[in-house]
This record gives C-alpha cells, sequence and structure tokens, in this order.
C-alpha cells in the first residue's frame, strides 16, 4: 500500500479492525518513511451490478448517485453524519441483497424511500417528490397522507 503523503511502498498495518454492518476490515497503517499514519478499507469485491434505468438503458451501479440523492433529500435535516453513513450502507446491502446482477431504478428508488421513511419523515418527501416526479400539489399531499397515516 502506498502512502498518500509520500508515495512510498513501505507501509505496515499497526491496527485492524472490522467495520460494523459493513462487511469491511479498518486498517491503521504507519508509513516507515516518513513517520505518518493513514486508515485504510478492505472491502469484499462483488460482482458487477448492472442498473436497467427508465428508458431501460444499463449502466453499472453507482453507489455515489445514491449518496447523493439521500445527501439530497437530507439537507440540512437533523442527521449525522455517522446515521446518514450507515444509513447509506443499509441501503446498499439491501439492493445486493436482492441477489440478482442487473436491477431497476425504481426498485433501487423503493429501497431508498423504504429507509428514509424510517429516517426522516422530511427527507423521505423530498426523496420521493423528486423520484415520484409529483405533478402537483394533490400527488404531493396525498404522499404525505400516506405518511401520517
Amino acid at each position: 500500500m502506498r502512502c498518500p503523503f509520500c508515495n512510498q511502498e513501505n507501509t505496515r498495518v499497526v491496527d485492524s479492525r472490522p467495520v460494523e454492518e459493513n462487511n469491511s476490515i479498518r486498517r491503521r497503517r504507519l508509513c516507515d518513511a516518513c513517520g505518518k499514519r493513514f486508515t485504510t478499507y478492505e472491502k469484499v469485491e462483488t460482482i458487477p451490478l448492472i442498473v436497467i434505468k427508465k428508458d431501460m438503458s444499463r449502466e453499472q451501479y453507482n453507489r455515489a448517485k445514491v449518496e447523493d440523492g439521500v445527501l439530497r433529500a437530507c439537507y440540512k435535516r437533523p442527521i449525522s453524519v455517522e446515521t446518514l453513513d450507515e444509513t447509506i450502507d443499509a441501503i446498499e446491502t439491501q439492493i445486493f441483497n436482492e441477489g440478482e446482477r442487473e436491477i431497476p431504478s425504481a426498485r433501487i428508488g423503493e429501497i431508498v424511500m423504504e429507509h428514509l421513511k424510517d429516517l426522516d419523515g422530511v427527507a423521505y418527501v423530498r426523496f420521493a417528490s423528486v423520484y415520484r416526479e409529483f405533478k402537483d400539489v394533490n400527488t404531493f399531499m396525498d404522499e404525505l397522507k400516506k405518511i401520517l397515516e
């Protein structure tokens, strides 16, 4: 592993521990050349997941798109970074646990909404309003009524 500070290859692991709920290992490393410490995460590589978009085109799954959607929905909400990370990890785990090599983007949107509904009502409505493309206030109110029930 190259040191991100001095680019030398002589680094060693000083501490390893599993990351909860993430199926990865956190490794604390020390560079022998410059003496600085840094952290790496080792994660099992999965079979590439293909997302089938609304227009039936296909593209490789991109975690950053899920993160972006969740972060936009939770903008200025009282939700900690740790909780957001845990939620995104849970969403991704559920997506990969579907057991398919291809998944419709609509299914990913539904999974995200399930998790946001439990996390924060406002974030859920924000995401749903964009995802479900509310056309008018009545559609928006129908979704709000579902939450209030």
